[in-house]
């Protein structure tokens, strides 16, 4: 995963990383599953203050990017854009023409190359692993993270090596919004169960990346800057992880 920062995103609150530059805690997710809408990429970038946008190469949506991007109007240098290699293109001269084809499709000149680095998925042997292998240690480690995936000990080792922990998949692809802990907190603090989860992670100083086609999502998932959650009932969120894993469990690669 590859990943630049340059310039603080206009309005939101951003994380430092190690290399000194900032990646902003909130942004919008896309994928390969669920399809694609050009209209909520450039909404959420006109209207909802998102700086920071999360893609891949596998997910077959660079080249749309390029043109909400473009429509939306936002100078690139208060764009935060993470790509990814597929791991056909591991490899150093394979992960530079990758490279390069994902700024083509973006219609960027710049990603994170020597810039910000980092990682998808990797958890502590992985991690491990990788101090052994290279010289340069990831600036952000994008996992699952969820109250129903909520990994500490992994968080807590990347801190321990000042690497920023990223989570996506942050409302378990909707089967967090109908846990009965979470609707009761919604009802409590007035807010939306997707709220309530995006701002418990933010609150655990995880960088979140929901994703949403929908514009009027969009919009609630970006209104969690404006309340906080009591500490007990952080508790009581953090007392939901049971492991289970929404999207894929990588303990088995090795």
């Amino acid at each position: 995963m590859s990943a630049c920062e340059l310039g603080k995103a206009q309005g939101m609150p951003t994380v430092p990383l190690s290399n000194g530059f900032s990646i902003p805690v909130l942004g919008l997710g896309t994928s390969h599953d669920g399809g694609y809408s050009h209209d909520a990429v450039v909404y959420a970038l006109q209207k909802c203050g998102i700086r920071h946008i999360d893609t891949a190469k596998r997910y077959s949506c660079e080249s749309l990017l390029q043109k909400a991007i473009k429509e939306s109007g936002i100078k690139r240098e208060d764009l935060w854009l993470t790509t990814k290699l597929w791991h056909t293109d591991y490899g150093y001269e394979k992960t530079k023409q990758a490279y390069l084809e994902s700024c083509k499709r973006l219609g960027i000149e710049y990603l994170g190359l020597c810039r910000s680095i980092g990682v998808s998925n990797f958890l502590i042997d992985h991690l491990e692993q990788l101090k052994e292998d290279c010289r340069v240690t990831p600036h952000v480690n994008q996992v699952e993270y969820h109250p129903f995936q909520r990994p500490q000990e992994l968080v807590d080792y990347c801190r321990s090596r000042n690497i920023v922990f990223e989570g996506y998949c942050p409302l378990a692809k909707g089967e967090a919004l109908n846990h009965s802990n979470i609707v009761q907190l919604a009802k409590k603090y007035g807010r939306t169960p997707a709220q309530i989860c995006i701002r418990w992670s933010i609150q655990n100083g995880i960088v979140t990346i929901p994703k949403s086609t929908k514009p009027e999502r969009i919009w609630e998932n970006c209104q969690v800057f404006d309340f906080s959650l009591v500490e007990d009932d952080v508790a009581i969120l953090n007392g939901m992880h049971d492991g289970r894993h929404i999207s894929w469990d990588p303990t088995p690669i090795v």
